[in-house]
């Protein structure tokens, strides 16, 4: 009896692991990933646009006050090296592609 119940258990796990799908990035997600490349920095393409989508929805909810505060949160989201300048090109990218009603706030950056 306790084989019949292991193996419809090891059945039921091969049967999720088979149906389960990997994470695609959408086909918006592309040119933000092609910015990302001009700017040197690299990746998988779902990841850099789950943190860039991530990122906006910081600063929506007003997680993050300033652009300094999101591009420290991006940077240490990304590979290690990644430079502030990186991670405000990414941030400008970002805000560019998924949440264009806060281009104001990356501009703060520059009155600072």
């Amino acid at each position: 009896m306790k084989r019949m119940s292991l193996a419809a258990g090891v059945a039921a796990a091969a049967s999720a692991i088979a149906l389960a799908v990997p994470a695609q990035a959408d086909d918006w997600d592309y040119p933000f990933n092609t910015q990302l490349h001009a700017y040197g920095i690299y990746g998988p393409q779902d990841y850099n646009a789950w943190l860039a989508k991530i990122s906006c929805e910081r600063i929506t909810r007003g997680v993050d006050h300033d652009p300094y505060k999101s591009a420290t949160f991006i940077q240490k989201n990304l590979p290690l090296g990644t430079s502030e300048g990186q991670a405000f090109q990414f941030l400008g990218a970002a805000i560019n592609q998924y949440c264009p009603d806060q281009v104001g706030f990356i501009q703060q950056a520059g009155a600072h």
